[in-house]
This record gives structure tokens, C-alpha cells and sequence, in this order.
């Protein structure tokens, strides 16, 4: 049964600037994630805006925004077929678990000035 949904858009250009920053993109990223978008060369501020977009969606799903979570504790990352999966850990796990969440699934799409994330919470019926 869903028991969230979070939808988030990212402007490209948000990212692009913040990739000029020194030490801001690793406030909001893990190591992984960074590495992985990394390996997308210059595609590769499109997939941080799509993981962030998936970050914020998380938030909106949970119901109660992001208070008390960091964003590190979200991690999105690409399965060997290359469908993105988030990971959680911390607070965010505990903040799904205790909602009820069971799975979690997330859609990411980009194009050119936009990155749109969709998550969606499975939980048992209640």
C-alpha cells in the first residue's frame, strides 16, 4: 500500500553554480554519489540535480520534510541495470521506519535546464 508521495524539480543551473563552491557539493552528497556522477562527465550536474530532486521527494514523501535529516543520509545510486535506488541510513532510515515504510521506489528524469524526481513509500496495510 502507498503510504507517501514526494515529487521535487531541481533547476540544472542550481547545481551547475554550487559545483563552483568549494566543499558544498560533499554538505549534500555522499562520496558514492559524487564518484558515480563523476564518471558521467558532463552529464555529470545532471544526475547530482536528479539526485538531489530525489532527496527533497524523499522529504515530501516522509510527510514531514527533511527537519532533523541529513542529506548525506539519502543515497541515491544506480542498480547494475542502471534504475536508481535510494539507500538510507540514520535518521532517515529511522524516520522511514517509523512511518512504516516497507520500499521505496524512485524515478529520476533530466533534461537540458530541469531535473524532476518522483519517490513513492510502500508500507503494510493498516
Amino acid at each position: 500500500m502507498i503510504i507517501g508521495i514526494g515529487i521535487d524539480v531541481v533547476h540544472v543551473s542550481r547545481l551547475r553554480h554550487w559545483s563552483t563552491i568549494e566543499g558544498i557539493l560533499e554538505r549534500y552528497f555522499n562520496e558514492k554519489e559524487l564518484e558515480e556522477a563523476r564518471r558521467r562527465g558532463h552529464a555529470q550536474v545532471l544526475s547530482l540535480a536528479a539526485r538531489f530532486a530525489a532527496k527533497e521527494a524523499f522529504g515530501k514523501a516522509l510527510g514531514t520534510g527533511l527537519r532533523g535529516i541529513t542529506l548525506r543520509e539519502i543515497m541515491v545510486e544506480n542498480n547494475h541495470n542502471g534504475k536508481p535506488d535510494v539507500r538510507l541510513s540514520g535518521k532517515a532510515k529511522r524516520a522511514f521506519e517509523k512511518m512504516g515504510g516497507k520500499s521505496l521506489h524512485v524515478s529520476l528524469t533530466h533534461e537540458k535546464d530541469n531535473a524532476i524526481a518522483v519517490v513513492i513509500i510502500e508500507g503494510d496495510e493498516t
